[in-house]
């Protein structure tokens, strides 16, 4: 049974924007909080993001701060969105939603327990 789906991945060249969405089951929408990862070739997956349950509450790593936004859109049938702007060559991966059993996330990828499909996203120089 599949309870999160990504869309939205892309190659875009340096300094570009993309959206990635996430659609994800009623079950886990507003019940849980969640999350962006991402892993390239050879490393480690590595947060991205978070929001909580509510809404409310967002982190970010700082590589990401002041570039990209996590949101949920209500009126877009469950829908969790990662905004990213000035896109580097080093955020080329592939970008993972995932969803935790907890009103605030962490950055823990152990923690989470639901898992979407991976979107690719490649940023060119």
């Amino acid at each position: 049974q599949v309870q999160l789906v990504e869309s939205g991945g892309g190659s875009v060249q340096a300094g570009g924007s993309l959206r990635l969405s996430c659609v994800a089951s009623s079950f886990i929408y507003r019940r849980h909080c969640m999350g962006w990862f991402r892993q390239s070739p050879g490393k480690e997956r590595e947060w991205v993001a978070s929001i909580s349950s509510s809404g409310y509450s967002t982190e970010y790593a700082d590589s990401v701060k002041g570039r990209f936004t996590i949101s949920q859109d209500d009126s877009a049938k469950n829908t969790l969105y990662l905004q990213m702007n000035d896109l580097r060559p080093e955020d080329t991966a592939m970008y993972y939603c995932a969803a935790a059993s907890k009103v605030i996330c962490n950055a823990r990828w152990d923690d989470y327990n639901s898992w979407g499909q991976g979107a690719q996203v490649t940023v060119s120089s």
